[in-house]
């Protein structure tokens, strides 16, 4: 299995939080390999609900499970040199390995049935303007792509709170931004996105 470094545009943050993730995390990046051992039973669960929710978005008869998701993933995140500031930080950097996983599955899929069958992923509509439809997971995924290019932190947005989860105190917290400003992110960067989808189905 490769090792994938994963060097996510994280704010470097002046750590607050005194959570038993975040100090696991600390003493790990300080060196203390014990750590890790200790880290996996408090991260399981949370990294198994946000399997959940991203197979949940794919259709039916996917071969990926969500535990084979979560393993494969925090491989992933152990082998990668993160500097990691918090509990959020890798719960975010846990998101993009698995959407890129999922990604990259959609992708081998498609060219297997030469493009039949793609899998749909369903933006919510917590901070959209109107209620967004169901998506082809990889027409969203180079969508996300162009907005990377065009405002890397509303794409940021995006994937942290549809693909993430992370609340908006969170994601403001990883993107080093106000609260309100990470909401207007997201109800720009969903319309843009619906928009540049809509283009692309013309």
């Amino acid at each position: 299995m490769p090792n994938s470094k994963i060097h996510p545009p994280f704010a470097r943050l002046t750590v607050t939080d005194s959570s038993p993730v975040t100090r696991l995390l600390l003493d790990w990046r300080g060196g203390n390999d014990r750590a890790l051992d200790d880290l996996l039973p408090m991260v399981y669960d949370e990294l198994r609900q946000l399997a959940s929710r991203h197979m949940a978005r794919e259709a039916d008869g996917h071969t990926l499970q969500p535990t084979a998701l979560v393993h494969e993933a925090y491989v992933r995140l152990v082998d990668a040199e993160i500097e990691w500031q918090d509990r959020a930080h890798f719960f975010a950097a846990a998101s993009r390995v698995m959407r890129r996983m999922l990604v990259d599955h959609a992708r081998a899929r498609a060219r297997q049935k030469r493009g039949g069958g793609r899998a749909r992923v369903t933006l919510h509509a917590d901070d959209a303007v109107t209620p967004p439809p169901d998506l082809d997971v990889l027409a969203l995924d180079e969508a996300l792509e162009a907005l990377q290019a065009e405002d890397p932190r509303k794409a940021r947005a995006i994937e942290l709170r549809y693909f993430g989860g992370l609340k908006l105190e969170e994601i403001a917290a990883v993107t080093d931004v106000s609260i309100a400003t990470v909401h207007r992110d997201l109800r720009m960067a969903t319309a843009w996105l619906l928009h540049r989808l809509d283009e692309a189905e013309a």
